[in-house]
């Protein structure tokens, strides 16, 4: 029997429904999440959050948040999140440029506007992996039985 789950940010629900499992990063790494797992609460760090249901998979970027675990829900509250599917590969790619562009001159003397700079340029390069790691892997045809077989 599946766990129920639910990702949301401050802005909108990004999923709710079952998951077989529910893939996640933690701030001290990777961590899985099954049906019946224990009570757990947790601090997300940057990343992809993953939910698998039926053979199926979601991936979502998050840029931190909490997750808390029941036996039978997991609720993820991501700081910024959004479907892998859903990224504007065009725009996070010019995101990244600017940012870069902003820390070669050298850092802003606002130590809150640097960090800023420095957040926006992780989160375009977690969307920028995300999209290459997630969607060209699900684009590329599997091998057939035959070459199964031989593997």
């Amino acid at each position: 029997m599946p766990i129920r789950c639910e990702i949301a940010t401050q802005d909108k629900l990004l999923y709710e429904g079952p998951a077989d499992v529910v893939v996640v990063p933690g701030i001290e790494g990777e961590m899985g999440i099954l049906p019946n797992h224990g009570p757990l609460l947790t601090a997300l760090e940057f990343g992809v959050l993953r939910v698998r249901h039926k053979g199926e998979e979601h991936a979502f970027t998050i840029a931190g948040g909490v997750m808390e675990v029941m036996p039978d829900l997991v609720t993820v509250l991501a700081d910024v999140g959004e479907l892998v599917d859903e990224i504007d590969e065009q725009r996070a790619e010019a995101a990244r440029q600017r940012a870069e562009e902003i820390l070669e001159k050298g850092p802003p003397p606002d130590t809150e506007e640097y960090l800023a700079i420095e957040a926006a340029l992780r989160r375009s390069k977690l969307r920028l992996d995300a999209v290459k790691h997630y969607r060209r892997r699900r684009a590329r045809p599997g091998p057939g039985p035959s070459e199964r077989e031989e593997a």
